[in-house]
């Protein structure tokens, strides 16, 4: 399917857009939601869940900001959706107000939609002569997918085929995708656990729309939007064993979600899983990224000490501690230098690491006493300049910090302030420096100060992207049939500042925020 890559911001604008119309009449979730839910395929990556209401379809027709971002091509094809089938005349008692569950899917180089959702009361014989029907507009035919039975709903005036399985008790799945709607029916025929957590009914009861997210399923959803399937873009994210539920809040500039990121017990053997057993830090590293930043994360850990403990079992636990072990013996004894202990003894709470827009790799670790580090530092490097040098061993920062600085091999660095400074290149290090030292810092924007004002002020660690920023490392790196959502300017991106998604240690799972800001209107721009 086309514009993949904007399927995220789908999900979300549609809930801002619902919000006015929806927030003084909230209601509850039909009791069926969690059957329902079980007949979505296990490689959901995103759940989007919203009611079956005429204002969200009369919205989607009429709100430009919306039909801008999603194309006007799926924009016709949501509308045929609604108009053929969720609102046909036979049928549309039977849908109203039931939720609408739409599931993203990866497929081999592509993405599909699937529309999962049950019935009120059935209506006898409504769905045979749903079927009977031909026309202008459709005509269908009786099929079956996995030995269930199904139409092929042909769309005269787009020139598509919509795929409808009844998977029993009343509920229905629908796509444009024949593949997906055959699995769907084949999952249901399986026995199998829940992916995705239900909501409480206390965040039901005032949730305008719900976010689901398996995230472990977001790894072959990228691999098939980018060029290089090892992309680092929160390559961490994508690794943690965990699903999230998330229900929307309003802010009339903002989109934002939270809710709880529920870490799998079964298989918590990720990066991420290292800080939920760490307490909530106040993020304040963020303050000195350089203005260039594209996409970012930052860690924040409330004992150093522990984290590394729980680092190098970790580490033990996945063998990297052989190779760990060996080159700090090296270390040891052709320096004299103890560089866990000494590296131990000053780390600080916080350490991030930064893309810039020039593609510029960036980590800085706060320290305790940058001075204590610095002959220990000197002593296994080769200096470049008086203040400046770069590591004689590999892979240091992955040993020291674990594995979202594996991308740094033999950085450069620099000690200012009480920050360890690399980057994967000296003129990247210096341009760095120079930036600090002139306060050319993210902070220092205006617009990233409105933006950061929605974030909390402790997290654990914290997923920042700014898209202007961004927009040229995503062309270049997405495939070409995706990167159009970022070439148009009349794609909906252009109206957003940044978005931030954060983890927060709460019992050993994450506690969840995930916002999206507009960017402030150009109130100097005169209107001719």
């Amino acid at each position: 399917m086309r514009r993949p890559i904007i399927i995220t911001a789908i999900l979300l604008i549609v809930t801002g857009v619902l919000t006015v119309a929806y927030f003084k009449n909230v209601r509850l979730p039909g009791q069926r939601s969690g059957k329902v839910m079980s007949a979505i395929p296990a490689d959901a990556a995103l759940v989007f869940e919203y009611k079956n209401d005429k204002d969200f379809y009369e919205l989607l027709g009429k709100d430009s900001l919306l039909t801008t971002l999603i194309g006007s091509h799926r924009s016709d094809e949501l509308n045929d959706l609604k108009t053929e089938v969720l609102q046909n005349p036979d049928l549309k008692a039977f849908f109203e107000g039931q939720s609408i569950f739409i599931s993203v899917h990866p497929q081999k180089d592509s993405i599909a939609l699937l529309i999962t959702t049950s019935g009120n009361q059935p209506v006898d014989g409504a769905f045979d002569k749903f079927g009977a029907q031909k026309n202008g507009n459709l005509t269908m035919i009786s099929t079956s997918f996995a030995g269930r039975p199904g139409l092929i709903v042909d769309l005269k005036k787009s020139g598509k085929k919509l795929y409808i399985a009844s998977q029993g008790e009343n509920i229905y799945s629908i796509s444009l995708s024949k593949q997906l709607v055959e699995a769907s029916a084949q999952y249901r025929e399986q026995k199998h656990g829940d992916i995705f957590v239900q909501m409480t009914d206390q965040q039901d009861a005032n949730s305008i729309a719900n976010l689901y997210v398996n995230y472990l399923a977001l790894e072959p959803l990228f691999d098939g939007l980018f060029k290089n399937k090892n992309n680092d873009l929160f390559r961490t994210f994508r690794q943690l064993p965990a699903v999230a539920s998330l229900n929307l809040n309003y802010k009339s500039d903002a989109l934002m979600f939270n809710g709880t990121s529920h870490i799998s017990n079964v298989d918590a053997n990720s990066y991420l899983s290292l800080f939920r057993y760490q307490q909530p830090t106040v993020n304040e590293l963020k303050d000195i990224f350089p203005a260039t930043t594209a996409y970012s994360v930052n860690f924040a850990v409330s004992d150093p000490i522990r984290f590394e403990n729980n680092l190098f079992q970790w580490q033990v636990q996945n063998g990297a501690n052989v190779e760990k072990q060996a080159v700090f013996n090296r270390i040891k004894h052709e320096t004299a230098v103890d560089l866990t202990k000494e590296f131990m003894s000053v780390l600080g709470n916080e350490f991030a690491i930064i893309t810039t827009r020039y593609q510029e790799k960036l980590a800085i670790v706060k320290l305790k006493n940058g001075l204590q580090l610095r002959p220990f530092m000197v002593n296994i490097s080769t200096m470049v300049t008086e203040d400046a040098g770069q590591f004689n061993y590999d892979k240091l920062p992955l040993f020291l910090l674990g594995d979202a600085f594996s991308i740094f091999r033999r950085p450069y660095f620099i000690i200012v302030d009480n920050y360890l400074i690399l980057c994967g290149s000296q003129t990247g290090l210096l341009e760095y420096y120079r930036n600090y030292t002139n306060g050319n810092l993210l902070s220092h924007n205006d617009e990233y100060r409105r933006f950061d004002n929605l974030q909390a002020e402790k997290s654990n660690v914290s997923f920042f992207i700014q898209f202007k920023n961004s927009e040229q490392l995503l062309l270049s790196e997405l495939e070409p049939e995706y990167a159009d959502a970022f070439e148009k300017k009349n794609m909906g991106w252009n109206k957003y500042y940044a978005a931030a998604y954060q983890f927060t240690t709460a019992d050993k799972d994450f506690y969840t925020n995930f916002y999206m800001r507009l960017n402030v209107p150009d109130t100097t721009k005169v209107t001719p």
